[in-house]
């Protein structure tokens, strides 16, 4: 499957939702869809699945848009962190429902899942705790066997041994059968080693789209007096710097043993501290998209 994304500008008034993005995606791959609150994910997402139409620009599934596109829609299932559900359904007929929907839709992983999280099929959707709830939408998310699945904060009231049961699920069954894999989360220390590669975005804006080993290879935090850094990244990509009483801590892409060749301490960066310092918005040092 393939996604492009061109110019794409979603705004509700005078608020931009998205403004601008362009980008592609090629699966099957895991991509880690990441920012903070109100960045644009959701309504990317939304938009992708159909739910919404965006302002203007464009986006392509395999060459077709999606809005209003029955067969389109049919290859993306988007489950979000609540609400996917009419609270009157059972959940049996959540999976049956879906199960009509989406043709590769594979009943017995379905069946297994609902077993797994103590899923009664009689119980309706209203009666379930918000974990329970999160587990039919993994249930069903993974079932769907959709070329196109999307997560949007899916585990939500599920505990850490819940999560990583998940986790252990969604990895199996994407050995098992490629597809392409959309995943959002503010737990990204918990999901991120899945990750094949990652998007930030940050204010409706496309901030980064790199390969996680590029990411976890290149991505590094540089200590030292201030002089000595500043001489050392004058050539380097910052994402950005801080300043302490004569010592500075830039987080650039470059090689570690180089900076620890010129004596300074450097480290790896993990991809929760890479987004949290990417999409700073109250500090000195300005930064582009790094693309």
């Amino acid at each position: 499957m393939k996604i492009e994304v061109r110019q794409l500008t979603k705004r509700y008034k005078n608020q931009f939702a998205l403004n601008d993005v362009t980008f592609t995606l090629e699966g099957p791959k895991i991509y880690g869809l990441l920012g903070r609150n109100g960045a644009g994910k959701t309504t990317f997402m939304d938009i992708l699945a159909g739910n919404i139409f965006q302002t203007s620009g464009d986006i392509f599934i395999n060459g077709e848009k999606p809005f209003d596109n029955r067969n389109v829609q049919a290859n993306v299932c988007l489950i979000k962190e609540g609400d996917n559900f009419k609270k009157e359904w059972k959940v049996k007929e959540v999976v049956r429902l879906y199960g009509f929907f989406y043709p590769n839709f594979d009943q017995q992983l379905a069946a297994f899942s609902l077993k797994t999280y103590n899923l009664n099929p009689n119980a309706k959707v209203k009666t379930l705790s918000k974990g329970m709830e999160s587990a039919l939408g993994i249930t069903v998310g993974l079932a769907s066997k959709a070329p196109i699945t999307i997560f949007d904060e899916p585990y939500i009231g599920l505990d850490a041994a819940a999560r990583k049961q998940f986790y252990d699920v969604m990895l199996q069954e994407y050995e098992n059968e490629k597809r392409m894999i959309i995943f959002s989360t503010h737990l990204i220390d918990e999901v991120s080693l899945m990750f094949e590669e990652v998007l930030i975005l940050q204010q409706g804006k496309l901030a980064l789209q790199k390969s996680a080993d590029v990411l976890r290879e290149k991505t590094i935090s540089v200590t030292g007096p201030t002089e000595k850094v500043q001489k050392f990244v004058s050539d380097k990509q910052v994402i950005s710097k801080k300043e302490f009483m004569g010592m500075m801590t830039a987080y650039i892409f470059g090689n570690r043993q180089e900076a620890e060749g010129q004596g300074l301490e450097a480290q790896s960066i993990p991809t929760q501290d890479l987004m949290i310092q990417l999409t700073e918005k109250e500090r000195e040092d300005s930064h582009e998209a790094i693309i």
